[in-house]
């Protein structure tokens, strides 16, 4: 009877989904669910759903809510983490100090000067639930939710003993988009994806034996099939493999599309403010579970596409699946660094998590990957070790950044976004003191 621990659960977009999907599964609707969050008032919403649809549903599960983390994590066997440290304050600076820059990010939550933030907040708060972790439930498996994923992960491996993986959902999202755009079922597309997070590769495609990328390649020069994705209908005309992220998140990986405005108007036609969907998405979603719980019709019941129940799942009854997780690199794709965040095929069962062995990329999508690997390996330094040298380095390397700015104007940038967000990163402040101690 497992206990799983739900950390960010007042979070209640994704929240609601994994809870659902979690207790869609026969094998854990016979454990403890724990709902751990900061906020007693957040919790509130997505506990009560909760509670209404085990109800509803007449399940065994146990029903934990708690504002004590320590508390829930006593004799976890998984914990699922989806946090956003400092909130949409945070993710205001992460946006819009750059922007004065002249850097206009897409979403700014993985890669650039947004993304290496959000590491720096999100990684020393991993940490401490980790190593939580090490003390109240040491054999409990961290699956990793929270981005920038790849700079989380690696952090996570490299500072606790935790067995830790990370989860997307990009891969398995492009996969059904491409099985539409090719006009097969979903459930016959095979596919073989590996890379890093958000720059996964798709080096096979396949339905029946027959190698499909001929026919992506002629749907592809269709612009109405890709009229909102024309980032990614020319990184697989220039590169030959189509990308797992979407052309508006991807454009701010690598130098080429987000230069100026006329570029960007060009490649991404459709333009979205992620940051206000961000701020909409929260108070629509909450009022749309307030009038779910204030109506008679029972709560749906709808499996999504999110890994961290299939994981738990297959750990738990051993039925044997297959996803796209973020893991150490040990030879796994072997023209990727040592020791960093791949994400790559692996196995699930009771026994454990099983990476697959890649072998070499393609070298030219080896090479986009590791534009980014730089910046996280940095990125991972920087949060561990409180260096503001290597975060402002980390920005100065940064693909798009570096296309815009010279190495002095991503220091100011860098210096200017550690003085707004300092309140969220204690390890910088806890360095200068030791600094001038000495």
């Amino acid at each position: 009877m497992p206990k799983i621990v739900l950390i960010g659960a007042g979070s209640v977009v994704f929240a609601k989904t994994l809870i659902t999907d979690i207790l869609s599964f026969p094998a854990l609707q016979q454990g403890t669910l724990s709902l751990v969050d900061l906020s007693a008032e957040r919790l509130d919403l997505i506990s009560r759903y909760t509670r209404r649809l085990i109800e509803q549903q007449r399940f065994p599960t146990r029903l934990e809510v708690t504002t004590n983390r320590r508390e829930a994590l006593r004799e976890a066997d998984y914990v699922i983490t989806v946090i956003q440290v400092g909130g949409v304050r945070a993710y205001e600076m992460d946006l819009e100090i750059p922007r004065r820059y002249g850097i206009d990010q897409a979403v700014g939550d993985t890669i650039g000067p947004g993304g290496v933030f959000r590491g720096l907040r999100s990684l020393p708060a991993l940490l401490e639930i980790a190593h939580d972790m090490e003390e109240l439930c040491p054999n409990a498996w961290l699956l990793n939710y929270t981005n920038p994923l790849a700079i989380n992960v690696w952090g996570l491996y490299t500072a606790s003993r935790i067995k830790v993986v990370g989860l997307c959902h990009s891969v398995q999202v492009t996969a059904a988009y491409l099985a539409r755009v090719l006009g097969i079922p979903y459930d016959r597309l095979r596919y073989w994806a590996a890379g890093i997070n958000h720059i996964s590769w798709f080096l096979k495609l396949e339905c029946g034996g027959r190698n499909l990328y001929p026919l992506l390649r002629r749907r592809m020069r269709d612009p109405n099939v890709e009229a909102t994705g024309r980032v990614r209908r020319e990184v697989l005309r220039q590169f030959g493999y189509f990308v797992s992220e979407s052309s508006y998140h991807f454009s701010e990986y690598v130098p080429w599309y987000r230069r100026t405005p006329e570029l960007i108007a060009t490649y991404l036609p459709q333009p979205k403010d992620y940051l206000a969907m961000y701020r909409n998405g929260l108070s629509e979603q909450r009022q749309a579970i307030e009038a779910q719980l204030a109506a008679s019709q029972p709560l749906p019941m709808r499996r999504s596409h999110e890994y961290a129940p299939y994981i738990i799942d297959s750990l738990e009854t051993n039925v044997p699946r297959r996803f796209n997780l973020n893991v150490k690199n040990e030879a796994l794709i072997t023209n990727l660094p040592e020791g960093c965040c791949v994400e790559v095929p692996c196995m699930v069962d009771a026994l454990g998590v099983h990476p697959c062995h890649v072998g070499a990329l393609p070298e030219h999508c080896a090479a986009i990957d590791r534009w980014s690997i730089n910046v996280q390996t940095l990125a991972v330094e920087a949060a561990l070790t409180g260096s503001r040298r290597t975060v402002r380095r980390a920005l100065a390397v940064d693909p798009l950044t570096s296309a815009i700015l010279t190495p002095s104007e991503a220091q100011d940038l860098a210096d200017e976004m550690l003085e707004a967000e300092q309140e969220w990163l204690p390890q910088f402040a806890a360095r200068r003191l030791a600094e001038a101690v000495r």
